[in-house]
């Protein structure tokens, strides 16, 4: 074999390995950059919203609702101290759904979203409050949006049946849509009550009540 060919192929050979070395050195900054900054919105949030504790907190297996993939959302059995009284438990809930996902890529809500406040009305009628953050940072999109909306549905409605519908406001006041799709006008089915065996049956005639939540276009 020529001299140049040995030549060309050590040198071949050596920026093979330094380019392998490289990229496992990428790699590992890359890991480091994630846990880093997971780590930052971690602190940011509790102290955007420092932890909720009660005098009746009490280790439960909560259902939290993550993403699954980019398009669906699953539950996750986490043990995490819940209040007795159901206001402070659905706060409880939904700062570990915003706080807490297993990993980044599995969050549903923005880590600077803040809930504000949680009420609950007579008749199961829940109202969540969450900052201007909810709406500026939820990338726009029916997917995104639904997502958002339906891992807080989901997470509620699993951990507290009493519950049963929510509404939704952005620093107390009502809002078209989360970010241009998800209609936030209506009220959202939690445990919605079984109807009644002997409730009228709807005059076929007569053209069916749009849904209380809609996807907007």
């Amino acid at each position: 074999m020529p001299r140049m060919v040995k030549v060309a192929l050590g040198i071949l050979a050596v920026a093979v390995v330094i380019g392998l070395i490289s990229l496992r050195g990428l790699r590992q900054h890359m890991q480091r950059l994630t846990t880093t900054q997971s780590s930052e919105e971690q602190v940011r949030h509790e102290i955007l919203a420092p932890p909720i504790s009660t005098p009746t907190d009490t280790p439960v297996q909560a259902k939290i609702f993550w993403a699954a993939g980019p398009d669906k959302i699953a539950p996750i059995e986490v043990e995490i101290p819940l209040s007795a009284d159901p206001v402070e438990r659905c706060r409880q809930l939904l700062q570990t759904l915003i706080a807490n996902p297993p990993t980044p890529d599995q969050r549903t809500l923005p880590a600077s979203a803040v809930l504000l406040g949680f009420y609950i009305l007579p008749g199961g009628t829940a109202v969540a409050d969450f900052s201007d953050s909810l709406t500026s940072e939820t990338p726009s999109g029916i997917l995104s949006e639904s997502m958002a909306v339906n891992s807080i549905v989901k997470t509620l409605a699993a951990n507290v049946p009493s519950l049963q519908r929510l509404k939704i406001l952005i620093h107390g006041q009502e809002v078209d849509t989360l970010a241009g799709h998800v209609d936030l006008t209506g009220f959202f089915d939690l445990n919605p009550a079984p109807s009644s065996a002997t409730a009228a049956t709807p005059n076929p005639g007569l053209p069916l009540a749009p849904a209380s939540a809609q996807i907007a276009h």
